[in-house]
């Protein structure tokens, strides 16, 4: 049985269980999307549907960017539905900003300053720059100024399933380390990283998160932490392109301690929009 068929099969069972007792206080899911996909239909186009499962799951926040960031140009527009979708309800909007287009600084400060959010969520590899760009930088230094989190999707799939028209190869993380030892006041959260990409010298920037969306194996979030600090490791599903048990399995399937669950699902993200 594969992993996906196990995970369908199981997802109702999870869903229905008891959480550990560390789990119940807060669960911080930092990585979900809402709207409309562009490849694929999801629960996520009704907001109130996927909230009411997700509330289920025993979730208390969920981090939200919207699945139309990915290539609609009107990205004002974007965060304005986004953030009316969010308002009272349990998820926290992730506003998009596009460094390829004309005034990108403008949607920044109406993330901050219009629609209240905290976070914003990049797509490098959708919009068609690098992290070399110039404007990056800028972003980062900006996004300090208002006092904002910089979420960096660095893959949606992988390349074998992309539309033919729509491919878009995963961000290049090389020179991320540099400019972030640099940029020491800038906050950046990895989103689906692999193994693979969690490069060494990352380790060593107390100013970059990752969520295990996108770690696999048996023990993933167990190894990982063998090499990545807990402190800078959070909650993230990935829902609803991926099931959300899926998270909650790679979590129960690696030995952690209270403490360190207690970090992962709520307590780091907490310090970090403290």
């Amino acid at each position: 049985m594969n992993r996906r068929n196990f995970i369908r099969i199981s997802s109702a069972a999870c869903a229905a269980s008891s959480l550990h007792a560390a789990d119940v206080a807060k669960l911080t899911d930092c990585h979900v999307y809402l709207g409309s996909s562009p490849f694929r239909q999801f629960e996520a186009e009704d907001a109130g549907k996927f909230a009411q499962s997700l509330l289920q799951r025993g979730v208390t926040e969920a981090w939200a960017g919207a699945f139309e960031g990915l290539l609609r140009r009107d990205v004002a527009e974007v965060n304005r539905a986004l953030a009316e979708k969010c308002r009272n309800t349990l998820f926290r909007p992730c506003g998009t900003v596009n460094l390829a287009l004309p005034e990108w600084q403008d949607d920044v400060k109406r993330c901050d300053e219009v629609h209240g959010m905290r976070v914003i969520r990049l797509h490098p590899n959708y919009h068609s720059y690098t992290l070399e760009t110039a404007a990056f930088r800028e972003l980062l230094a900006l996004a300090a100024k208002h006092r904002l989190l910089v979420q960096i999707v660095v893959q949606m799939e992988d390349e074998r399933t992309q539309h033919p028209r729509v491919q878009a190869a995963p961000v290049d993380l090389a020179p991320l380390a540099g400019i972030m030892r640099e940029m020491k006041e800038a906050r950046v959260m990895l989103l689906n990283v692999n193994a693979a990409m969690v490069l060494r010298h990352l380790q060593d920037c107390p100013n970059v998160w990752l969520d295990f969306a996108m770690i696999e194996g048996v023990g993933g979030v167990e190894n990982l932490l063998k090499t990545w600090p807990v402190e800078r490791l959070v909650f993230g599903s990935f829902a609803p392109v991926f099931y959300w048990e899926s998270a909650l399995l790679k979590m129960r399937e690696s030995a952690l301690d209270d403490s360190q669950r207690h970090a992962i699902q709520g307590l780091n993200v907490e310090r970090l929009l403290s």
